[in-house]
């Protein structure tokens, strides 16, 4: 049994390899995850959710260059590698943006910079500022209104739409799966029941159906993670009433019950390990389609909120700039997303050709 398991897995791997769309996919969300768990030591602004605010330089263009000056906060320290990893490392030093400097024997003298032509004096004492007092900084895809590395965020906000779709699948599975091997599995009133539930919830729109939920559970982060959870799980639940249906009329399950196995041994251990593929491909899809929910919820104002760097809630707070001098504050986390969701769609479809799900269909 383990046997032939392990021959189906590895000749699906190999018809997965042959598909240069499924790979490239599969290479994509590899890299979003590797981003999102190093996002801290990655991006040029390592501050918790990249939200270092620096007013003068709020909605400059990409590859904005300036020079700053580096002054000693007070109350602050380090943080260690695992700390840094989860929630970032707080800023040791304030950055001072600057048209000019020149140091002195006791201090530093700055031009410091409020706007284009437009500067003031400031003197600061050495022992003030740090080792290296003067620094220049690139912002390589501009910064937004309040003068946040755009680039930065786009990282950081990668860890956001993983976790919401990562949580929102293991949601939507868990609960789909069980209501839908109850139903495929016992048929008769609890199949009528649990599929009146299911075409209640399949008849409300997505969108208007996590509001309500949302409106419930209140605006923030893990709320968003139910809210898109509980309304993804009709199509699971569906696809794997269809699949026990037909699978418990096999011979292996017929034998089970033979030797007197439990209902929830035969439905756990015996049918929904041979229906995991259809499984796994309609998690890549909903994976996608809870990014794109989770976007549009920020967008919205009622899904992450500030100032955690969602990808929805960029393009909310910048999508104004769209038709004005800098596009590509709104452009660029539009293309993440864009990108993100194209990688599980492949992913699934390669899932879905090698696991030959179309057959069992």
């Amino acid at each position: 049994m383990n046997s032939g398991s392990q021959t189906f897995w590895q000749s699906s791997w190999k018809r997965l390899k042959k598909n240069k769309g499924a790979m490239a996919g599969l290479f994509l969300i590899l890299v979003a995850i590797f981003i999102a768990l190093f996002g801290y030591f990655l991006a040029p602004d390592p501050s918790p959710f990249a939200n270092r605010i620096i007013l003068e330089i709020g909605g400059e263009k990409p590859g904005y260059q300036r020079e700053f000056l580096l002054v000693r906060k007070e109350g602050t320290s380090g943080t260690g590698f695992f700390q840094r990893m989860l929630y970032g490392k707080p800023d040791l030093y304030e950055h001072i943006p600057i048209a000019s400097w020149r140091q002195t024997k006791d201090s530093i003298i700055v031009q410091k910079f409020i706007d284009e032509g437009v500067s003031e004096r400031l003197a600061v004492s050495r022992s003030k500022a740090a080792p290296v007092p003067v620094i220049s900084r690139t912002f390589h895809l501009g910064t937004d209104k309040y003068g946040r590395d755009i680039l930065s965020r786009l990282i950081i906000g990668t860890r956001i739409s993983l976790s919401v779709g990562l949580i929102t699948v293991l949601i939507s599975l868990s609960v789909g799966m069980a209501l839908g091997a109850i139903a495929g599995y016992y048929k008769g009133r609890t199949d009528e029941i649990i599929m009146w539930l299911i075409n209640v919830i399949w008849s409300i729109p997505t969108l208007l159906l996590v509001f309500a939920i949302t409106l419930l559970l209140g605006k923030g982060f893990w709320q968003v993670f139910i809210a898109v959870g509980l309304t993804m799980w009709v199509n699971v639940a569906r696809l794997v009433r269809g699949q026990v249906m037909v699978t418990k009329e096999l011979q292996y399950v017929e034998a089970g019950r033979v030797l007197g196995f439990s209902d929830s041994r035969i439905i756990i251990r015996h049918i929904l390990p041979n229906i995991m593929g259809p499984i796994l491909v309609i998690a890549a899809s909903n994976f996608a389609s809870a990014i794109v929910i989770e976007a549009g919820l920020s967008f919205l104002g009622v899904g992450v909120q500030p100032p955690m760097p969602s990808w929805g809630l960029m393009i909310k707070e910048n999508y104004n700039f769209i038709i004005t001098q800098n596009p590509m504050l709104a452009l660029a986390p539009g293309f993440a997303i864009m990108i993100l969701v194209l990688a599980f769609n492949l992913f699934g479809n390669g899932l879905r050709d090698a696991l030959n799900v179309r057959g069992k269909l």
